[in-house]
């Protein structure tokens, strides 16, 4: 009771006070005193370059910044980059009382928002803040002013035009290295003469400079300055000489310290391996890239600590070296620290630095439960349970051994849903999973990633309570390395898979019966598959990024080749069972572009092709291809489009199992923006279908053709919402279909049925692609 008497207090008061606001125009300045004048924004930032040039990009940023102060807002605690239209909380601090305690008080605290004032602002001292920025961008003449425009009502407001006349820039004009005297001086000059930056005709910019100092000192503490930091570079700069041109000196600092100028080679390395709850005996063991000493008992393989040390003693020391062994230990997955520091060795003749790398062993044991909402790409929506045990460590080379329980519950999303297709599942997950590669060395492989080799072993009860009981079990071994930084590749020599129906009701029996080529699909067999995947995933820069995804996969190849040459005609058989023959690929392509801010346009293209032949007469039910659901055509539920323009009654409840293909192509575009805090926003588009690349003559329309295909293209758009929290993304899409591929009973391109019967909404996991 007390809690309901609180809401409509709460939404009394909010009522009370837009009517309030809407009546009383300047009660948002009662309280500022005579001289004050309330900052309501800036109307105007007018950048004026001089004539024939153009103001560049970072230029007009940095003069924004230097007056993006916000203005009063409402309910600014929700979020300080959302501007509302409307400055409730500056209308509570000028309109109510604040009471030491109760309710009114609570409320007060949280909407009321101060008044902020031109003063506040300071647009003064903000002019020569752009005045500073032109100068380190090169623009020495520039100038900045400003002008207060009051509001016609209410001359207590007033908004801010800020114009900026930034003058011609000033360029490069001649560059004057460091003499070639000695070795330091002679890396500095080489490195900045590779610079694109220090070329004659180049705009002058501290940034720019400071950038390329940087570089500089990377560089050094790569070849052997450990010590030698970014301000011990300096620069002179003289504009008399020709008139806005700049006459650049490269030099460096007084007084650098000895020790910063000495060129150090690498020393002793020492790695020392600490338990996790402390204590033990030192054991010490001496190899060819340095001194390892573990505290005993603990568990640890032969070569693999030195394996992971990259320093090699009375070599040139490079920090970059510190980054890769860095790297390469934290890659084995054991260790909850490491850390490692160089110290001059003082007893050396020449400059050495001796290495000491700390290392402290992680739990080796983990156990987690773990309870969700699982979404699936067929969207299958529901609530799952999984106990997972992992050891990280098994045999002391960073081997992680994962055993899991898992279980769900699932329904579907989308309009034209039945609870026919409700299920759940249970299974049993094991895989063992080993930080090199088990095989021969004719991978080439990069010491830039960890490379795995894993062995899966998995079995699964699929339960759907109208028509079937499913065990699926499968055993697998995969390799994952990388030979270049945007490449991954995923080699799988062997997956062997065995599909076996437990229980079939009636109702399911009539459909197969209806229809022979899916009853091949679901008949009891055996898999064994052999695929390889290609990952090209890079960050061209921040506002660039590209996926692009190849898998092509093959089943039965090879037990047909060996049954055949055994002798073996007609129908082969494994362990009893035929096995399935068949080629796939898919080929998937997905571009983002930042339009601005967190404003994102991303783009997918997926295609797939599967062909059964010899031992199998059709494709596996469960590696063919469907459409629609929540990360596919949106507009439509999953599989109620296809095959091409194949559409069976709109009565049969049972049609999704026929609306599967064996070509694929579908495309999506969506537009991503931020509404407020973790709230994200999206517009899409959609297109897509699968067809037959057999004809199959209870599915007609269904076969891939030419003259049809964009005819047969399934059309949908649609808005969504996004609560992005980073970890977990629970997406809401309603779809609104264009398009249909088959005959609606409407003419024309838009030929959906009714408005209405078009929408299709899903509730998600995880961004759609």
């Amino acid at each position: 009771m007390m809690r309901r008497r609180i809401d409509i207090t709460y939404l009394w008061l909010v009522v009370i006070a837009a009517l309030a606001v809407s009546v009383t125009s300047c009660s948002t300045t009662r309280r500022l005193g005579a001289d004050d004048v309330l900052y309501t924004g800036v109307k105007k930032i007018d950048i004026v370059p001089s004539e024939g040039e153009k103001v560049p990009s970072g230029v007009a940023e940095e003069v924004k910044n230097a007056v993006n102060v916000r203005p009063n807002n409402i309910l600014s605690w929700l979020s300080p980059y959302y501007r509302y239209p409307f400055p409730l909380g500056l209308w509570v601090y000028n309109n109510w009382s604040n009471p030491p305690k109760g309710f009114k008080h609570w409320l007060y605290e949280k909407l009321v928002e101060e008044p902020v004032l031109i003063s506040d602002v300071r647009p003064h001292l903000r002019t020569r803040m752009i005045e500073n920025n032109l100068d380190d961008a090169g623009y020495f003449r520039g100038t900045a002013s400003y002008e207060l425009l009051y509001s016609k009502k209410n001359k207590k407001k007033a908004q801010i035009i800020y114009t900026v006349h930034t003058g011609p820039a000033y360029l490069l004009d001649s560059i004057e290295y460091l003499p070639d005297t000695c070795h330091l001086y002679h890396k500095i000059d080489s490195v900045a003469m590779s610079s694109t930056y220090f070329r004659k005709g180049m705009r002058y910019s501290t940034d720019s400079l400071s950038i390329e100092r940087n570089r500089i000192t990377n560089v050094l503490r790569d070849q052997g300055y450990y010590f030698f930091r970014p301000e011990y570079i300096e620069y002179l700069a003289d504009s008399t000489i020709t008139p806005q041109r700049i006459a650049l000196r490269l030099t460096v600092a007084r007084n650098i310290p000895k020790f910063a100028l000495q060129r150090y080679r690498t020393g002793n390395v020492t790695v020392f391996i600490s338990r996790n709850d402390g204590g033990g005996t030192p054991d010490t063991t001496v190899t060819r890239r340095g001194t390892v000493i573990q505290m005993m008992p603990s568990r640890l393989r032969k070569g693999l600590i030195p394996g992971c040390v990259t320093f090699r003693k009375n070599r040139i020391f490079a920090v970059s070296e510190m980054n890769r062994t860095q790297s390469y230990l934290s890659r084995l997955g054991i260790f909850n620290y490491i850390n490692i520091d160089a110290f001059p060795d003082t007893t050396s003749a020449e400059p050495r630095l001796d290495v000491v790398i700390q290392c402290t062993f992680d739990k080796p044991l983990e156990a987690s439960i773990e309870a969700n909402v699982s979404s699936k790409s067929n969207s299958y929506l529901g609530p799952g349970l999984s106990l997972w045990v992992t050891n990280r460590n098994l045999f002391g080379g960073g081997e992680q051994l994962r055993v899991g329980l898992t279980g769900s519950y699932e329904w579907q999303t989308g309009h034209d849903r039945s609870s026919v297709f409700n299920s759940y599942e249970v299974g049993i997950n094991s895989s063992l999973s080993f930080p090199r590669m088990l095989a021969p060395r004719f991978f080439p492989l990069s010491r830039r990633n960890l490379n795995w080799t894993r062995f899966t072993l998995n079995a699964d009860l699929l339960n759907r309570p109208h028509y079937f009981n499913m065990a699926q079990f499968s055993a697998s071994m995969n390799y994952d390395w990388q030979t270049r930084k945007y490449f991954s590749y995923t080699f799988t020599p062997l997956k062997l898979s065995y599909v076996k129906l437990l229980r079939t009701t009636s109702e399911f029996d009539s459909i197969m019966a209806a229809n022979p080529a899916v009853a091949v699909s679901f008949r009891d067999q055996f898999i064994p598959q052999m695929g390889f995947t290609m990952i090209y995933d890079r960050v061209m820069n921040r506002d660039n990024l590209l996926n692009v995804q190849a898998t092509v996969q093959e089943a039965g190849n090879i037990c047909w080749g060996i049954w055949r040459l055994a002798g073996v005609k007609g129908e082969k058989r494994l362990f009893g069972m035929p096995f399935s023959q068949f080629i796939k690929g898919t080929a998937q392509i997905v571009y983002s572009r930042r339009i601005k801010g967190e404003h994102w346009f991303v783009a997918r293209m997926f295609g797939g092709v599967a062909h059964a032949y010899g031992n199998g007469h059709e494709v596996p039910y469960s590696e063919q291809f469907y459409v629609g659901g929540a990360n596919s055509v949106r507009a439509f539920t999953v599989r109620s489009i296809g095959p091409g323009s194949y559409h069976p009654d709109k009565d049969d409840v049972n049609s999704n199992f026929d609306e599967t293909g064996t070509f694929k192509f579908e495309c999506n575009a969506e537009y991503r923006f931020p509404i407020f805090g973790p709230v994200h926003g999206a517009f899409f588009l959609d297109a897509g279908n699968v067809w037959l690349l057999k004809n199959d003559p209870n599915r007609p329309g269904g076969k891939l053709e030419g003259r049809t295909f964009f005819r047969d293209l399934a059309v949908g758009t649609g808005v969504g919402l996004r609560f992005d929290i980073s970890m977990l993304v629970i997406r809401g899409d309603l779809g609104i279909g264009i398009h249909a591929p088959y005959d609606t009973g409407h003419g024309g391109y838009y030929n959906m049925e009714s408005f209405k019967k078009s929408l299709a909404f899903h509730l998600a996991i995880g961004y759609p692609f």
